[in-house]
């Protein structure tokens, strides 16, 4: 991950030396996702290997980014863009308890903090550009209501990878993409209860619209 942040500290640079010729732009980036997550049930069983939790998945929440991007232009069509983002986002959680005599549901959410960079690459068609390459997410930090059950730990990888592919337009000083987003890790992998190691059955999926504006 440190080599991506040198290459796109690089590309910053090397855009002095190219930006007469129009073939470098760099700017700030805003941008929202949105998540359609279907997974089965987790059944969690407790210490004593009995059936004593169910966690549902109600709804993963729009998440906001914000942050840096370049853009390079190589040759007369091909492109590189490399970003580097502050990505925040949710997920509503349904748990049942089971251990009661009449079983007990509540709402829980939990909160994702990570640096995301995706490198995209791709062909220009005068405004249009046809984008797709790699993202990493760099884990920061979490917070969740899931802490206060019994059992629950958060077990994140420091960074995760998966994939995006889209569509953007250069418009002036605006460039804007909207892209899809997918994941190499099942959703909910850093779940944990009484030691044992959770995950759904699907992998997590977004929808990235995003606008960007160059200096």
């Amino acid at each position: 991950m440190k080599k991506l942040l040198l290459m796109f500290t690089a590309l910053l640079f090397l855009g002095q030396a190219e930006a007469q010729r129009k073939n470098f732009r760099a700017g700030l980036r805003f941008g929202v996702t949105t998540s359609d997550l279907q997974a089965n049930s987790l059944m969690i069983k407790n210490a004593a290997d009995l059936k004593d939790l169910r966690l549902d998945i109600v709804n993963a929440n729009y998440g906001v980014q914000l942050g840096l991007f370049a853009q390079a232009r190589i040759g007369k069509r091909f492109f590189i863009q490399p970003e580097v983002l502050f990505n925040t986002s949710s997920v509503d959680y349904n748990l049942t308890d089971f251990s009661r005599a009449t079983p007990d549901s509540k709402l829980l959410r939990e909160t994702y903090n990570n640096l995301d960079i995706p490198i995209m690459t791709g062909l220009k068609f005068g405004p249009l550009r046809l984008q797709a390459g790699p993202v990493g997410h760099v884990f920061i930090n979490s917070k969740s209501e899931l802490l206060d059950v019994d059992g629950y730990e958060q077990k994140f990888a420091q960074t995760t990878w998966g994939y995006q592919a889209g569509v953007g337009l250069d418009l002036w000083k605006f460039v804007i993409d909207i892209k899809h987003e997918g994941s190499f890790q099942n959703a909910g992998d850093h779940i944990s209860f009484f030691g044992r190691d959770y995950a759904f059955d699907t992998r997590q999926g977004k929808t990235v619209i995003a606008l960007g504006y160059t200096f």
